[in-house]
């Protein structure tokens, strides 16, 4: 009889704790909420219900033993555990996700407090829904004309940090955090000598501080001491232009690598005084980190693990923000000079840039100005937090794939396809005939 009640109480116990579970998830962001977590409810549900029953087994087992060693031994395995948990690894950070996670950079550590989920679950329906985060490769600007020698030139610019949601691939939502609403964040293109006159605002929706960093500034943080907004802020800076190349810019609050595998980052180019020479075609690429508690593939809402950034172990690795962002929408013709301005958001591994069928007559190393250029180029290294431009002619058609040429990476999303157009050359290549 008293192992009926007991059962009936445990049964009892957990259908109202997932029922309270599900009012919780109510309450904080309604069904737009619940509808992000169906696949971790549905995983969670099942775990708990599968260990309900195996508790009832043990219960029942213990029972029909009638053995008193049996039930004090259980109960030592439960103290141990509970004393290793909370001595062996620590409770000062188990109020967090993921759990026990600590380092020692500047600032807050990566893991995400537990205050922050539950803020940003009910505030899920207040984040814009962006249908399609990728930057398109193709918004290039124009370059920049020649300036007034004697004259100083302001150029001003305005961005805007702010938390969205999108897909990262077909059916699985990230919370990215971006410049103007896209991975990377827009291109900025100034002159060396330039005056620059910048303006960030943060979203008031944002539930964080941002500001941005950029490599070609030199001043205290890149600019990112003078930039840090809080939600709805705005703050400017003005710098100069002193060293011409190809920069990344970035969002520089600690934690720094956990603003960064949100997606804030972008590329700043600071042309030399003479220009760089005319091309055809033009495109912009970054290569980025996502971390996500979920496995590759893994429908639905997906949550930021700071435990896999530590370890280097992101489960997407793309261009443009997410998969398949630059598969279809890069097309030269034969015969076209083509200039790639490619970067790499990091926040762990080095980029080995490659184009399949192709050659990459210049490279400028490490986005490197006024200096040495290497010619006739396979694969280039583009350093987390770095950057690279590669020129070559088109002299074939056909479809032209991009990778990162460690190339498991093509299977996390890093690769894409440029599309040449355009006559055959049989004496280029051509495919020859032969007998079975």
């Amino acid at each position: 009889m008293n192992l009926y009640r007991l059962s009936n109480i445990l049964a009892i116990t957990v259908a109202a704790a997932l029922l309270l579970s599900l009012m919780v998830i109510l309450a904080l962001g309604g069904f737009s909420l619940l509808a992000y977590l169906k696949t971790s409810l549905i995983q969670m549900f099942g775990f708990v219900i599968a260990a309900t029953a195996s508790l009832f087994f043990f219960l029942r087992l213990i029972h029909q033993m009638h053995s008193r060693a049996y039930v004090i031994s259980m109960l030592v395995f439960i103290i141990g555990i509970a004393a290793f948990l909370s001595v062996s690894i620590g409770k000062m950070y188990m109020f967090q996700y993921p759990v026990y996670v600590e380092s020692y950079g500047p600032g807050k550590g990566p893991g995400l407090p537990l205050n922050n989920v539950l803020t940003f679950f009910r505030h899920i329906g207040q984040f814009e829904w962006i249908d399609d985060i990728a930057h398109d490769p193709n918004n290039v600007p124009d370059q920049v004309s020649s300036h007034n020698s004697g004259s100083e030139n302001v150029t001003k610019i305005t961005l805007e940090t702010k938390e969205v949601l999108a897909e990262l691939a077909p059916g699985i939502t990230f919370n990215y955090w971006t410049f103007n609403g896209t991975v990377p964040g827009p291109m900025i293109r100034v002159k060396q000598g330039d005056t620059v006159e910048l303006t960030l605002h943060n979203h008031a929706t944002s539930l964080h501080q941002h500001n941005i960093d950029l490599h070609a500034v030199t001043g205290p943080g890149g600019g990112g001491e003078a930039t840090v907004v809080e939600p709805g802020e705005s703050k400017t800076i003005r710098f100069k232009t002193l060293n011409p190349g190809l920069f990344v810019y970035h969002c520089a609050v600690p934690n720094m690598a956990v603003h960064m595998t949100h997606g804030m980052y972008g590329l700043i180019l600071v042309e030399p005084e003479a220009g760089l020479p005319e091309v055809d075609k033009e495109f912009y690429l970054m290569q980025g980190e996502l971390y996500t508690t979920g496995a590759v593939g893994r429908k639905g809402l997906q949550v930021f693990d700071a435990k896999k950034m530590l370890d280097s172990e992101p489960e997407y690795v793309v261009f443009n923000g997410r998969t398949g962002a630059v598969v279809d929408n890069m097309q030269v013709n034969v015969g076209d000079t083509v200039r790639l301005y490619i970067g790499n958001g990091g926040v762990a591994m080095n980029s080995s840039f490659h184009l399949v069928g192709e050659i990459f007559d210049t490279v400028y190393p490490e986005a490197s100005m006024n200096g040495a250029q290497f010619k006739n180029v396979q694969t280039t290294n583009i350093p987390a937090g770095g950057a690279t431009i590669v020129e070559f002619n088109v002299d074939y058609p056909g479809h032209y794939v991009l990778v990162d040429h460690a190339l498991m990476r093509t299977d996390k999303g890093a690769w894409g396809v440029i599309e040449a157009i355009g006559e055959k050359d049989p004496n280029i290549f051509k495919k020859l005939e032969t007998n079975p």
